[in-house]
């Protein structure tokens, strides 16, 4: 079972394969894996004791970047997920990104972003699309259009704490989409990254 990987000299998380959304670019679609890793489709959603062992005899040679960003949308599994940034802090120098995205206040219902404080030094979020309809129409979300406008909560709320925050967007829409989400991102003063869309799951982050 595949837990803990390396990705561009970066060691990536895999902890759940649950994901409430179902991205028309999403890399599952194409393969079990990342370039010569193992399987990412785990056998069963691992305990903290399990992550904890995977960790200590995983070869951290070298690694200074751990990346939640696996089959799976991280904060499905959020208590996990806290409770790995805190080992990994007490136990390396790691510095922690977390690529999500951004719903985990509906995925967990009241749940408190201020729970990443500390434990959390960056995210990675999924824009995806310059609207709540073409989101919805590229990610899919299981909670309907009002995850576009909580999506954008998240971000801002993040980037209020002091956590260092960033949008993500595929190429699967047009380029004039592209730019409108450009010029969102500049409204939100958060920085927009564009990603290539791949079928052969060579690049990932």
């Amino acid at each position: 079972m595949t837990i803990f990987y390396k990705f561009e000299g970066k060691m990536y998380i895999n902890i759940t394969n649950g994901c409430p959304c179902d991205c028309v670019f999403c890399i599952r679609k194409n393969g079990d894996s990342i370039e010569d890793n193992d399987s990412l489709w785990l056998e069963h959603e691992p305990t903290f004791e399990e992550v904890c062992a995977a960790f200590d005899s995983f070869d951290k040679t070298g690694i200074t970047d751990a990346v939640f960003c696996g089959y799976g949308e991280p904060t499905v599994k959020a208590d996990l997920l806290l409770k790995t940034a805190e080992f990994i802090k007490s136990n390396s120098a790691m510095k922690i990104r977390v690529n999500t995205n951004g719903l985990v206040r509906l995925i967990h219902k009241d749940f408190d972003v201020n729970r990443f404080g500390g434990l959390i030094d960056s995210f990675s979020i999924s824009l995806n699309a310059p609207n709540a309809v073409r989101y919805n129409e590229v990610t899919k979300p299981a909670f309907g259009e009002k995850a576009f406008d909580e999506m954008l909560s998240f971000a801002q709320d993040v980037k209020k704490m002091g956590i260092k925050t960033s949008f993500t967007v595929v190429d699967v829409i047009s380029p004039e989409e592209i730019r409108e989400c450009e010029i969102l991102a500049e409204k939100l003063e958060i920085p927009l990254r564009v990603r290539a869309y791949v079928t052969d799951n060579e690049s990932y982050t």
